[in-house]
């Protein structure tokens, strides 16, 4: 059985509901039969992780000056949510008394439990942002607070100020009216592949690029967002000890070395990530949908073949490569299976050399620019044209709010692992 999951067109239905401004909309949603349409949660975090996490906090917190302001009650009016995590919600909002009207995204992150304190992903985000500034990167704008006293923070709201973007990838491609073209599709994919060319070159590790990361504004502009499990990262490991966590990228997007226990990793993981999203592209859905770790790795292997020796040189380095026991015999099948839906041949060559199993032979962000997928005709563009015929905005928030009636709750705040149900 091929663990390649293809979206049919089957089952949509329009729900009457209001959009961001307070209009009737409908977004067609795809009813999955097998249950949930997203990655598993996971297991809540040890007593040991959360004091780990504490440790890590505090070195931010004590490092870290927040430009704070104050409440934002004054400036900006809410006008619909848009979003829901873990640490908080995300609005829609029109900042007050100015002309003409200018939209942000307000994303409240409220600390309700003084033990785990000011969320560390939201720590990470503030900082890893003030450092990227790049077209295809979201803006973090100002940070806003009921509680200028930062050593209180205890039920203090806090507020990051983004700016908006009406749409991301997931609601879009969950919406069938909207279908996209060769060009529009490239376009997508090389804006991804420029703003994460800049992050790496920042030394920046993304950590969960999927579809519902990526935002889009009604001009057709990508933004990389949520940088709630990125990290800076370096070329040389100086001390063996030095070792990242693997609990990370959503499931459905998690390459296969993250899978197998890597410790030690760089800007392949990212790019693992670009391939699943654009073949999603075509399919209108993940490709790869484990709902464990290791039915994940199945899922791989079927699709790209055997994990060996041979194909793979330095696997044997990773522990669970020697203990767990993995399929053999599995033929590469990405080209055959995908070459139905991705009818021209770069585009398959691309994705091909994206989905590779050895990170050290997967393509990075450069050599994916220079890919002749970008260089032949039809060339990248019009996706503003597409964008701009749409009378509503598309979330994943909104996808779900409609499909389940309500707001499904995300993993454990210390559980990275699955999906982490946030838009900025």
């Amino acid at each position: 059985m091929l663990y390649l999951y293809v979206c049919v067109p089957n089952g949509f239905r329009n729900t009457p509901n209001a959009d961001l401004n307070g209009k009737p909309y409908d977004i067609e949603i795809y009813k999955d039969d097998e249950g949930d349409n997203w990655p598993p949660s996971s297991p809540p975090p040890t007593d040991e992780k959360r004091r780990q996490m504490k440790v890590e906090q505090a070195k931010y917190l004590e490092n870290f000056k927040f430009p704070l302001l104050p409440t934002s009650e004054d400036t900006y009016t809410k006008i619909a949510k848009i979003g829901q995590g873990t640490f908080g919600e995300v609005y829609k909002a029109i900042k007050k008394l100015t002309q003409p009207v200018e939209h942000v995204a307000m994303k409240k992150i409220l600390m309700e439990n003084e033990k785990d304190g000011f969320p560390i992903t939201a720590l990470r985000e503030i900082k890893l942002l003030k450092k990227i500034e790049h077209k295809n990167v979201v803006n973090l704008l100002l940070i806003s607070t009921n509680n200028l006293d930062s050593r209180k923070i205890s039920r203090t709201e806090f507020h990051l100020i983004f700016e908006f973007c009406e749409h991301d990838l997931a609601g879009l491609l969950a919406n069938t009216n909207l279908k996209f073209n060769l060009a529009e599709i490239k376009d997508v994919i090389q804006q991804l592949l420029n703003g994460l060319y800049f992050i790496h070159l920042n030394k920046i590790l993304h950590r969960d690029i999927k579809s519902a990361n990526l935002l889009i504004t009604k001009n057709g502009v990508l933004k990389i967002a949520d940088f709630g499990l990125a990290r800076a990262f370096s070329d040389v490991i100086v001390k063996r000890n030095h070792k990242y966590t693997n609990r990370v990228v959503t499931l459905w997007y998690r390459p296969p070395e993250l899978l197998l226990g890597a410790n030690i990793y760089g800007p392949p993981i990212d790019l693992w990530g670009v391939g699943c999203i654009m073949a999603e592209m075509w399919t209108r859905c993940p490709i790869l949908r484990g709902n464990s770790e290791q039915s994940q790795l199945l899922a791989i292997t079927e699709l790209c073949g055997s994990i060996t020796v041979d194909i793979w040189p330095k696997v044997t380095d990773l522990n669970l490569f020697n203990t767990m026991e993995l399929p053999i015999g599995q033929k590469r099948k990405v080209k055959e299976c995908l070459k139905p839906y991705v009818e021209d041949p770069n585009c398959l060559d691309l994705l091909d050399k994206l989905l590779t199993l050895d990170p050290d032979q997967r393509i990075d962000a450069h050599g994916a620019l220079d890919h002749i997928c970008f260089w032949s005709k039809p060339m990248p563009g019009g996706l503003g044209n597409a964008i701009s015929r749409l009378q509503t905005s598309n979330y994943e928030f909104l996808v779900k709010q409609q499909k389940f009636g309500m707001v499904k709750q995300g993993p454990s705040a210390f559980a990275p692992t699955g999906l982490q149900d946030r838009i900025y």
